[in-house]
């Protein structure tokens, strides 16, 4: 059973007993609603009369929800908060910025742009940003820092907002989050257990599996996951991935076939992470639409008290509110949840809203912060962060014949080509690419900067020669994503005309705005750069520094070069 008064909780006698007699308050309808993390989807689900009626049926005892305006969410959060008998934790995605958080919120910098800059300043002040903003609009629990060490280069999932392959560069960074974090009134929530980045897999489309050895894995993601519950991390996300090494280590004989991710897996959640490792505080499941878990050998009946059972504590999303409560209720009915097992989960999440204070800012009115904050969201000093980040962590990986800088004078006449992405697939929800602004963004920047500039994508090639005598150089962008689509991301070339035949002819300065293992489609780039986000700042940070007008400070991680000979030069 959990300990409410040791790490991470640290709660007085006070507290500890709003814990129990809120427990011993409650209904079982109560008490099960509590276990769940319920998605708000959209602006129908977040009128006040929607939101009563989800938490009087249901009971959640957490909150997602989709990005939308600042005050619409401040307004949701307020009305929930208003509304519920047992105060919410409210929870962002705030990874790398505001933007995880809220429409017009502010993108700082992700985690692979923080290791290019290497300084655990700067990841306390992206942190303190993030926060800011997410507690703004009424978030007090964030599911962040990625602690995943990205050794393979070809994953896409963590590529870009796991820091690096280094675990002590991720301890010192997540260290540093935790404190910018705690500037607000936030939990966080590192992720994902037992650890990504091994492998080329997307949970959101089939388990993860990380193949590493238990003496590989104590030595890398163990002596991560060691230090940082020491530092004192309050929640956990468990990822649909299995460890199998660890599972056949402490359930001796278990089948290949029965081997389960570890939201399933009650040897790696019970016994290994709150175990072996001694984690006393929460364990949130990842999402559980994603097919990692949906697709695994048991049926969602049974998935979903099973993740309770094997000893995560919330569960991250319902399929069907009515049915997946009702999966939970039978669950707890027929044995899979004991009683012991629940209290020792209500336990932990009402410890969690008890270190926030929540009850007794839920007394004073407070649990809200006032919509004037709300200014905060997006405001200029944000922007200059953003921009004084953006110029620490755009990296030249190489210029072997020495093109740069990319000035006017030289390379008046610019053919952009852009390849972007099609789409991105958020908490089971698709959301359609920006592209089209991008691309206006950086045609805008390159203009003022004196640059003229042809982004229309031709039917066909046409003539070299004269495709020479018209342009100066080819500035193509790379802004390749594919979240809970690709398992694999790779340059889709999607028009004859854009693909890379122009690279023997012209000056070709290869920018990525997103993945930075694109070397391994465009070997050929003399010239390549990683800028690791796409918003404005970066853009310009990335300009500035093509021009000669400051230089490139990112380091960058061997991954780059995708393993391979050919790219290096």
């Amino acid at each position: 059973m959990v300990n409410l008064k040791e790490k991470p909780y640290y709660l007085n006698e006070e507290q500890i007993q709003w814990v129990e007699n809120t427990i011993a308050g409650m209904t079982t309808e109560e008490k099960i609603g509590q276990l769940f993390v319920n998605m708000v989807s959209n602006e129908e689900e977040r009128k006040p009369e929607n939101i009563k009626k989800i938490l009087d049926t249901y009971h959640p005892g957490a909150i997602r929800y989709h990005n939308a305006p600042k005050e619409e969410l401040w307004e949701m959060a307020d009305c929930l908060q208003r509304t519920t008998k047992i105060p919410l934790l409210i929870a962002s995605n705030c990874e790398a910025g505001g933007n995880g958080g809220t429409q017009g919120g502010t993108p700082i910098a992700n985690g692979a742009a923080m290791a290019a800059i290497d300084s655990e300043e700067a990841v306390f002040k992206m942190a303190e940003i993030s926060a800011r903003e997410a507690a703004a609009v009424g978030c007090n629990w964030n599911f962040a820092p990625i602690v995943d060490l990205t050794y393979n280069w070809r994953n896409t999932i963590v590529q870009l907002r796991a820091f690096n392959d280094n675990p002590d560069d991720v301890i010192r960074y997540a260290k540093s989050f935790f404190k910018g974090m705690k500037t607000q009134n936030m939990a966080t929530c590192m992720k994902h257990f037992p650890g990504d980045g091994t492998e080329e897999n997307d949970q959101h489309l089939i388990m993860g599996i990380n193949e590493f050895d238990c003496e590989k894995w104590d030595q890398t993601y163990g002596k991560v996951y060691r230090e940082l519950i020491e530092e004192g991390v309050m929640t956990i996300m468990a990822g649909h991935i299995a460890l199998p090494a660890y599972s056949k280590k402490l359930c001796p004989g278990i089948k290949d076939e029965d081997i389960l991710p570890a939201t399933l897996a009650p040897e790696l959640i019970t016994g290994l992470l709150k175990g072996q490792l001694g984690f006393n505080g929460l364990v949130v499941t990842d999402a559980s639409h994603m097919i990692g878990m949906f697709g695994a050998t048991i049926p969602r009946s049974r998935q979903v008290p099973q993740a309770i059972a094997a000893g995560c504590d919330m569960y991250l999303f319902f399929n069907d509110r009515e049915e997946d409560f009702g999966y939970m209720m039978e669950g707890y009915k027929n044995g899979t949840i004991t009683e012991e097992r629940l209290h020792d989960a209500l336990h932990r999440i009402l410890g969690v809203k008890a270190a926030l204070n929540l009850h007794t800012l839920q007394k004073e009115g407070t649990l809200t912060a006032p919509k004037e904050n709300l200014s905060v969201v997006g405001c200029e000093e944000h922007h200059r962060a953003s921009k004084e980040f953006a110029d620490k962590y755009v990296t030249l990986v190489k210029d072997r014949l020495h093109y740069l800088p990319m000035t006017p004078e030289k390379y008046k006449r610019i053919k952009l080509m852009y390849i972007g992405s099609e789409a991105t697939v958020i908490a089971g929800m698709k959301f359609e690419s920006n592209d089209k602004n991008i691309i206006a963004d950086i045609v805008s920047q390159l203009e003022e900067a004196g640059f003229e500039v042809d982004s229309e994508v031709p039917a066909k090639k046409g003539k070299i020669e004269e495709f020479k005598k018209n342009y100066d150089c080819v500035l193509l962008i790379l802004n390749v994503q594919g979240f809970a689509q690709y398992n694999t991301m790779r340059v889709k070339w999607d028009e004859p005309a854009k693909q890379p035949w122009y690279m023997s002819e012209l000056p070709t300065f290869v920018v990525s705005l997103s993945n930075t293992n694109n070397l391994i489609d465009v070997p050929m780039a003399r010239c390549y750069i990683n800028s690791y986000m796409d918003h404005h700042e970066s853009f310009a940070a990335t300009l500035e520094k093509m021009m000669g007008r400051s230089e490139f400070k990112g380091r960058y991680n061997e991954n780059v070069f995708c393993g391979r000979w050919e790219t290096r030069f």
